[in-house]
């Protein structure tokens, strides 16, 4: 087993995340797009709801109150974004770079299973 850390372990989470929602999507879709596909399996069933609920458009509004300060406020998100490592080039041929050493297991307190 490689150890792996912190950004790497968040980087194959988010990729395995991204997986299962294309497989859920293309199952939705099977499901809503064929009426005859078996919803009862080994240890679960689908069932498929319709649900009505009135929603409030603020685009509907005039624009003198959409953009009104007065009715705004600022939210604050912060973003974790993960993206590949650059390679270095070795005699001609790109290698990763190195992996940590066990000793990286202590990523400020962090632990690693």
């Amino acid at each position: 087993m490689h150890l792996k850390t912190p950004a790497d372990e968040l980087a194959d989470i988010r990729a395995e995340i991204a997986r299962l929602r294309k497989r859920e999507a293309e199952l939705r879709a099977a499901y809503l797009g064929n009426p005859e596909l078996p919803k009862i399996g080994r240890w679960h069933k689908v069932e498929l709801k319709t649900l009505r609920q009135r929603v409030f458009e603020p685009r509907l509004l005039p624009e003198e109150i959409r953009l009104d300060p007065a009715y705004m406020r600022e939210k604050v998100t912060r973003v974790l974004r993960t993206s590949r490592v650059p390679v270095q080039a070795v005699d001609g041929a790109e290698l990763p770079l190195p992996r940590p050493t066990p000793r990286a297991r202590l990523f400020a307190g962090l632990s690693l299973h």
